[in-house]
């Protein structure tokens, strides 16, 4: 556990301190020198109060008194009340972190989402998206959270009890801090054995509230299909399922956190009576205050680090497919694409495909034929280079994909995909995602070059309207043009179409049909198809038995 702690807090340091922004460091600096002020306020304010009393006392020094009572405000004004009232320094060192805070905050996140672009589609295949969300939602709220209770809380209140057992040592009783330091040092053992005990417990927790939140999101996300086989009792009583798994992993953490609070009391308990027994029961009431506050932190922080494990794990996740070391970027010339001898296998031990070689010469349009899992989409997916080969090499125009940046090789790739998936945003906007700074006029273009022009102008809104989560408010055959109007946009060099029209009607898959033989003129162009075509017969394009 606490080499784990230790590599968690070893991957967030780098987000403490904001290189490149000297205000922001400015800001930090500035945290810590407040932070010391508030503990040099916290050793003046009873001793200016020790002076009120002594003054008091001998009533004959009204001016030192009044001198004493104003500083003694100033301080408490600065330092802050009791009730959990914060002072003005205190105040102003939060509202001076927030930018640091959101620097941190920002930081993770973002490094986070590059890393789980940067992931393999192996991965992605396998993720549960409820499941990666709330622990991306989880572990972020718990960072800011860890980094205050450190920087501010443990601490600042490590030092003051250290301070506080020399003082009482040196000017009450050696018994007294003896007192103190055992009870402490009590305190927190049993604080850090029960609370590494009730980790499992908090770990398990966070899994079934992962598990909760991937059901709803799983459920939403197929409402369709939800209503297709009017399953919505047996998807509410699947979701109340796991929120009961949920809670009763809840209560088991509650519990422990119970067991711990009153070993706690048991021990505050105990030294309070020996304090009360050497006639410091006042002192040795504050002094223990500074040990319940330090370890309640201290539970916060293990928390934390349990809310932040799934969140920085996913941040270790090795990426699978990475660019060589001497990379370059692919020059491509004529488009010439070549199989040879690949082997790939997504399960070890099971290969996919065996020793296939084929090469598609420039402009020319190859479609790879055969039965469902024979390979035909791997081999797309593999020229993509969303995975890594076994055996064999793919080269574009003579050169290796897997020598090449893997961001200029996919840039002169289209893909037009079986499934089609559309961001919820507009039409407009999803066409124009393969090339952002296109014009208005040539996503029109390709629009109608997918024959989807003169659909998109019938609607209210026109290119400006929203298609809903995953395009669930166009038709399958809608998407599919969408998806094809993206790709001709992009204006690649190279052309996979993944059952491209698989999802249309007769007449509008025969003008796409058109379409696409004019697009893919002067295009190298891989066509995955589950039968002969009867143009592919005619000789309009070659192909590839699969399988």
């Amino acid at each position: 556990s606490c080499p784990g702690s230790t590599r968690k807090v070893r991957l967030l340091l780098p987000y403490v301190w904001p290189r490149g922004s000297v205000f922001l460091q400015g800001l930090v600096l500035l945290c810590g020198g407040l932070l010391l002020t508030e503990r040099l306020i916290n050793v003046l304010v009873p001793v200016y109060s020790k002076n009120i009393v002594n003054y008091l006392s001998a009533g004959n020094n009204w001016t030192a008194l009044v001198g004493s009572v104003c500083i003694y405000t100033l301080l408490k004004f600065l330092q802050g009340g009791g009730a959990g009232t914060s002072g003005f320094i205190s105040n102003l060192r939060q509202f001076l972190w927030i930018k640091v805070q959101q620097f941190t905050s920002r930081g993770v996140q973002v490094r986070l989402f590059s890393h789980l672009h940067a992931l393999s589609l192996r991965w992605h295949l396998d993720r549960k998206t409820g499941d990666v969300l709330r622990s991306i939602d989880r572990g972020t709220s718990s960072i800011n959270n860890l980094l205050s209770y450190i920087l501010f809380s443990i601490l600042p209140t490590i030092c003051d009890i250290f301070i506080a057992i020399a003082y009482f040592s040196s000017y009450f009783s050696l018994w007294f801090g003896l007192i103190v330091l055992t009870c402490m040092a009590l305190y927190l053992t049993c604080t850090i054995l029960i609370t590494e005990w009730r980790t499992k417990y908090r770990r398990e927790m966070n899994i079934q509230d992962n598990n909760a939140k991937t059901r709803a999101v799983d459920s939403l996300l197929n409402f369709e299909t939800v209503k297709y086989y009017s399953a919505e009792n047996y998807e509410v009583h699947s979701f109340e399922k796991a929120i009961v798994t949920f809670q009763q992993c809840e209560w088991k953490s509650s519990a422990s956190l119970a067991l711990l609070n009153q070993t706690q009391n048991v021990i505050i308990g105990s030294g309070l009576l020996a304090g009360s027994l050497l006639c410091a029961h006042l002192v040795s009431e504050r002094q223990f205050q500074h040990n319940i506050f330090f370890c309640s932190c201290s539970r916060l922080i293990q928390s934390a680090f349990v809310d932040m494990e799934n969140m920085l794990d996913l941040l270790t996740e090795k990426i699978e497919v990475q660019d060589a070391v001497d990379a370059q970027d692919l020059q491509l010339t004529a488009g010439r694409v070549e199989f040879d001898h690949v082997c790939f296998s997504y399960v070890p031990g099971v290969e996919v495909l065996k020793d296939v070689s084929f090469a598609v010469e420039p402009g020319q349009t190859v479609a790879l034929v055969g039965p469902s899992g024979s390979g035909k989409s791997s081999i797309l997916r593999l020229l993509f280079r969303f995975y890594d080969l076994l055996n064999g090499s793919i080269r574009i125009d003579g050169q290796d994909i897997s020598k090449v940046h893997q961001s200029s090789l996919r840039s002169c790739i289209g893909v037009v995909p079986q499934d089609t998936v559309l961001f919820n945003d507009t039409i407009g906007n999803n066409i124009r995602y393969s090339r952002i700074t296109a014009s208005q006029q040539e996503v029109e273009e390709a629009a109608r070059a997918a024959d989807i022009h003169s659909r998109i102008l019938e609607l209210p809104q026109g290119y400006e309207t929203e298609v809903g989560e995953r395009g669930l408010k166009l038709s399958g055959g809608e998407k599919q043009r969408v998806a094809i109007a993206r790709t001709l946009l992009k204006q690649p060099q190279i052309i996979l179409l993944d059952e491209a029209t698989s999802s249309l009607d007769t007449q509008t898959e025969r003008n796409i049909q058109a379409s696409l033989a004019t697009v893919c003129t002067n295009r190298t162009t891989i066509v995955v198809a589950h039968r002969h075509r009867e143009d592919a017969a005619d000789g309009i394009w070659s192909s590839v038995l699969v399988g």
